[in-house]
């Protein structure tokens, strides 16, 4: 199966060695590279790509942007945040606007062609370097004792878990439940919580001081 790309990165050295090094693979086609917003936007729209993989610094506006009118026009592209340096809250909204992939410019290029195939194949994949930075300078927030209040003692334990990196089936076992009660708490949290995800629920629960 190919997977079609389109670029954007306001640096053309940038755009043309993410060009070629995707088109040495035998699974992309790079359908589309961009160096603005707006053009992006029309080739997303035009060209129906799979994944979008943006820098999220762009001229005169951030990619940030580019993340929210692509989640606005709903055509199912899967977009990836490519950055030199990303804040932890740059992070919270890139995955709350529905980045799938966030990776450092630093990393291998093996690194990000992994990370464009695991989005693709509907996983999500943040740099461990980045999420880690994030989770670590995340403020707590006024308010987080109340939120904690919220959840009960099941359900906290759950979240620190889940902030550990156990997945629902460690989880069980180790409580002692089903893999089921464990999906239906983790239904309840996000609920609670206002995420929608795991990785959305680490970076809350580290900021509302829950972990």
């Amino acid at each position: 199966m190919t997977i079609r790309l389109v670029l954007v990165d306001d640096h053309p050295i940038v755009l043309q060695g993410l060009q070629h090094l995707f088109e040495r693979q035998g699974d992309f086609e790079v359908v589309s590279c961009c160096s603005d917003i707006d053009t992006a936007l029309a080739a997303i729209e035009t060209l129906r790509p799979d994944v979008l993989v943006a820098d999220l610094r762009l001229p005169g506006r951030s990619g940030l942007e580019l993340l929210r009118r692509v989640a606005e026009v709903k055509l199912g592209c899967r977009t990836i945040v490519l950055t030199a340096s990303i804040s932890s809250r740059e992070v919270a909204e890139a995955v709350q606007l529905g980045a799938r992939g966030i990776v450092l410019k630093e990393s291998s290029p093996e690194g990000l062609v992994d990370c464009v195939r695991r989005v693709h194949a509907g996983e999500t994949s943040i740099d461990p370097a980045t999420l880690t930075a994030a989770l670590q300078s995340v403020s707590t927030d006024v308010g987080s004792s109340d939120v904690g209040q919220t959840l009960t003692a099941r359900e906290l334990e759950i979240v620190r878990m889940v902030a550990r990196g156990l997945r629902n089936k460690a989880i069980a076992v180790h409580l002692s439940i089903t893999e089921g009660t464990v999906k239906v708490h983790l239904h309840n949290i996000y609920e609670k919580l206002g995420v929608s995800g795991r990785l959305e629920l680490v970076l809350s629960a580290q900021e509302k001081g829950l972990v």
